[in-house]
């Protein structure tokens, strides 16, 4: 339970980076759009060497014990998966679209997790999905129009309760939970402007 609390408090630190961004944003001091793109590709850029030493050179720091999960052993673990979900949707996506979209991932998933019962199902129960379509709903609402924060939400929402396993690899939400909600925002604004 002690791990789980730690995965969930460094989940919730990526939220850092969009404090970062709209405090930067705010006071002008240079962090513009597209260095925050550069940033953040620099980071998941980093992790994706981290988790190339992790699994192919052998590098084994503790913190990896306490950080990811047991079937992370051998595959890529979480917080990559993550840094490259935020760093897809940085790149892709305009601002009022991925900053919310990044939240979801950091603040909604460690909250829907924190209600559910840590086991691996097909879809995850009402109560867990419930709390992560409020949750980003509140999120996303000082970025987006409200219909698109809905849309934006239930995107979130689906790609964190509903489990997708291609052959027999899981697709880890921390992948999807940002691309997903991103996506649809998107789809909504270009097609359906509210």
């Amino acid at each position: 339970m002690a791990d789980e609390l730690k995965r969930r408090l460094v989940h919730a630190s990526g939220s850092g980076l969009v404090a970062l961004y709209l405090l930067a944003d705010y006071l002008e001091a240079g962090l513009t759009w597209p260095r925050f793109k550069i940033l953040m590709v620099a980071i998941a850029t980093g992790a994706l060497v981290l988790e190339f030493l992790r699994l192919r050179v052998g590098l084994d720091w503790r913190l990896y014990d306490v950080l990811t999960r047991e079937y992370e052993q051998d595959n890529p673990a979480g917080y990559a998966l993550y840094m490259i979900s935020m760093a897809i949707v940085v790149v892709v996506f305009q601002q009022d679209i991925a900053l919310p979209a990044m939240l979801m991932l950091s603040l909604g998933d460690p909250i829907s997790g924190a209600v559910s019962d840590n086991t691996l199902q097909r879809v995850k129960p009402p109560k867990v999905l419930i709390t992560m379509f409020l949750v980003s709903t509140v999120i996303a609402i000082p970025f987006l129009p409200i219909g698109v924060a809905l849309v934006a939400a239930l995107g979130a929402t689906l790609a964190d309760g509903v489990t997708l396993e291609i052959r027999t690899y899981i697709i880890d939400d921390n992948l999807t939970i940002p691309i997903y909600a991103a996506c649809l925002a998107w789809l909504v604004l270009e097609f359906a402007p509210l």
